[in-house]
Formats: structure tokens, C-alpha cells, sequence
């Protein structure tokens, strides 16, 4: 069950950046669950990763090798997490990382692992070294759909969005995969993202661009509130669109940013579209805010509601919910006279109460609908933010109570 057709586009090749595939049968015998990223030498990777104090052991690789050489590998494994797994998660991702390494001829510190999955289970590292010679024979530009699809974990289809843009005479490609259905809630959001351009970026620009287009798009997605443990985000530049260096004041930056915001975008979309169990897509917009932080808090409160969540998905217009959340985010002051709460673009609440132009028909009409806008305008400030987020049904509960079996 999603929202929307879901269809992966026509990926454009990204030069410098090549793809394995391989099964390595660490949930089910077949199964692709290892992918490779082959990256050219020159090639620049920043990235964001989870906040959650109990970050699992990739995790904490992948920082770690991030920050002491310039990587030449992505090595991603699904159906098991490598999280709360101590000391021996740490030794397991590096036997990994190690593998890789002197299949490639390279350093060990040099190969960033992911994991996602099962939580608490050691890593099936014997499994997964097996299936390394698989994906490094075969590593081609143009697996990004095979890729999309080896990445998945309870989700119900692949994820990836494409752009080709021209930059002063230059064409430059922008190709990019997630993953992610449950325990959404950014804090950075299970989800992993991997972006890959052959712009020629300013590691500077390239982390700045990671951190901001990574904060308004998985950091503004929620399906129900968990923080994963293995989140992570990568944004890679092979710098081969033949190009110059695009820097900070570099009069190319603005397009080619509002490019890759575009393909962020519809990766965090896609992510809620295929929420677990998700029947909406839902958009909620928070603008007349006195804070960032304000403005947030109200657009969480309502898309974590279970009451809200569920009246989404039975389609019922229960307005009183939204409003009801609202009053709890914890706003101080709040002028509830002032404030106006949107279905679409039906009005629900005015001058403290329920509008005088609403009735239930015409919010029934909009409840109807797979994509729904809840617009709250709290009639404080200038600052407006964005959350999107889906509905809770019978299946979230069926799917979770059911994930290890």
C-alpha cells in the first residue's frame, strides 16, 4: 500500500560513479541485498547521518572514514542493521570495510559502510564478504534502478528521481536512490540516501549543500515519530561534467542547487508515499511563526497525532484533533482569536472556533483525497516550515508487530 504511481524514472548515468549488486541472502536466499558504490578517484562525498545516541556501528565507520581519507567505496547491506551490537559491531563493519578494501586494492579506510535492517543482531559478515567479488564484477553506471531496489527493506517499491540540467554550456547529471517505510522521524530519517552528481564541487560547497538540502527535505519527513539508528544521507560530486570548480560565489551554484533540492525533495517525498501502511500524503505548512524552532514544533505535534493520523486514514474530518494538537506544541502566548487552521482549502477554525463558513461536506470532500494540506497560520511572525508526513492504518501495526517473523 502507497500513495501515488511510485513509477523510478529513467536514470541518467552519473559519470565517475559506478554500481554492483550482488545477494548475499542475509534475510532471504536471492534476495539483492548488497550494493556497491564505485567511486572515481576524484571524487568528493559529504554527508549528514542520525542523531540517535545509540547510532549503530556503520554509523560510526562511516564518520569515522569519512573524516580520515577520501572514500573510493559505498558498501550498503540490507536485512540486518548492525545496530546494538557493541564492540563487535564495530569489529564486524570493519571486517566488512577490510573485505572490500583488498578486493579493490584499496584502503580499508577508504570503503564507507551501511547497514539497515534487524537491530540487535551481529552482522552476517561471512555472508556478506561472499557476495563482495559478485558486486565488484560487475560495477556499471547504469544499475542506479537495480540499486534502488537493493536497498530496500520494508518497503513496498523503489525510490529514485533523476535530473540532467546545463550549466554555462556543460551538461551535468544528477541521479539519486532512498530507502526508508518505517521508524521515520529525521533527526536526520530507517532511511539512507544516496545522492551522486558529476558537478566538480568545492568540498566546502559540497558539505554545505549536504547539510542544508538534507535539513528541508529528509529532515522534514516523518512517518511516526522514531528516530532510526542507521540514518544516513550521502551527497557525492565526481567532478567530471568537464566543468569548472563551482565555489561558493560561483554564479552556477543557485541552478544547480534548486537542481539537487529538487531531487532531495522527491527522494524524502517518495519516502513518505511509501510510509507503512500509508493511504495519504499528507503536507503540513506552518507559516505566520515567531521561530524556526516554534514553527516546527506545532507541524510535528499534529503529524505525530495518532488521533490525527488515524481520522487521516478513515478519512474523516475531525477537525477538532488538529486543532487540538495545536493547542498542545507548547507555543506560549498563543492568540487562539488570531489563528486559522486550513483543510486544503477549506477553513476549520477561526476567531478561536470553528469557521462560519465550514461544513462537513466540505471537509469530507477534501479528507477524500490521497494528498491533503493541513496549512496553520499562526498570525505571529514572518517564519514559515514545511513537514510532510501519511496516515496510520491497520497495516503500520500489522507490518511492525509482524517485522522479525
Amino acid at each position: 500500500m502507497a500513495v501515488g504511481p511510485g513509477t523510478l524514472p529513467d536514470f541518467f548515468p552519473v559519470a565517475g560513479i559506478k554500481l554492483g549488486i550482488a545477494s548475499a541472502g542475509i534475510k532471504k536466499p536471492g534476495r539483492k541485498d548488497i550494493v556497491v558504490f564505485e567511486l572515481a578517484p576524484e571524487t568528493r562525498v559529504a554527508g549528514i547521518f542520525t542523531r540517535n545516541q545509540f547510532c549503530a556501528a556503520p554509523v560510526v565507520l562511516s564518520r569515522r572514514h569519512l573524516s580520515q581519507d577520501a572514500p573510493r567505496y559505498l558498501l550498503i547491506n540490507t536485512g540486518n542493521a548492525n545496530a546494538g551490537t557493541g564492540e563487535r559491531g564495530l569489529t564486524d563493519a570493519a571486517a566488512c570495510c577490510e573485505a572490500l578494501a583488498k578486493e579493490a586494492g584499496i584502503s580499508a579506510s577508504q570503503v564507507l559502510p551501511f547497514s539497515t535492517g534487524v537491530i540487535g543482531e551481529p552482522l552476517p559478515v561471512a555472508k556478506i564478504v561472499s557476495a563482495l567479488p559478485e558486486a565488484l564484477a560487475d560495477t556499471r553506471e547504469d544499475r542506479w534502478a537495480e540499486a534502488a531496489s537493493g536497498i530496500m527493506t520494508t518497503d513496498t517499491r523503489p525510490k529514485g528521481a533523476s535530473r540532467q540540467l546545463d550549466l554555462d554550456g556543460h551538461r551535468v547529471t544528477i541521479s539519486g536512490i532512498s530507502k526508508g517505510a518505517g521508524m521515520i522521524r529525521p533527526n536526520m530519517a530507517t532511511m539512507l540516501g544516496f545522492i551522486a552528481t558529476d558537478a566538480r564541487l568545492a568540498p566546502e560547497v559540497l558539505q554545505t549543500l549536504a547539510s542544508e538540502l538534507g535539513e528541508k527535505s529528509f529532515n522534514r519527513i516523518t512517518i511516526d515519530g522514531d528516530t532510526s539508528t542507521n540514518d544516513a544521507c550521502m551527497l557525492m560530486a565526481s567532478g567530471q561534467y568537464g566543468g569548472p570548480e563551482i565555489t561558493a560565489d560561483s554564479p552556477l551554484l543557485p541552478e544547480l542547487r534548486a537542481a539537487l533540492q529538487d531531487v532531495y525533495l522527491e527522494l524524502a517525498h517518495a519516502i513518505v508515499r511509501d510510509g507503512e501502511g500509508a493511504t495519504k500524503f499528507v503536507t503540513i505548512d506552518v507559516s505566520g511563526a515567531a521561530s524556526q524552532q516554534e514553527a516546527l514544533d506545532v507541524a510535528y505535534t499534529v503529524a505525530h497525532s495518532p488521533l490525527v493520523k488515524t481520522a487521516l486514514f478513515a478519512s474523516d474530518p475531525n477537525w477538532g484533533r488538529i486543532l487540538a494538537a495545536v493547542g498542545r506544541a507548547g507555543v506560549e502566548n498563543l492568540d487562539l482569536n488570531a489563528l486559522e487552521i486550513y483543510l486544503g482549502d477549506v477553513c476549520l477554525v477561526r476567531n478561536g472556533g470553528r469557521a462560519d463558513d465550514y461544513s462537513e461536506a466540505r471537509g469530507q470532500a477534501v479528507m477524500d483525497q490521497e494528498e491533503i494540506t493541513i496549512a496553520i497560520d499562526l498570525k505571529r511572525g514572518n517564519v514559515r516550515e514545511t513537514v510532510w508526513t501519511c496516515d496510520f492504518s491497520h497495516d503500520y501495526v500489522t507490518i511492525n508487530a509482524e517485522y522479525r517473523t
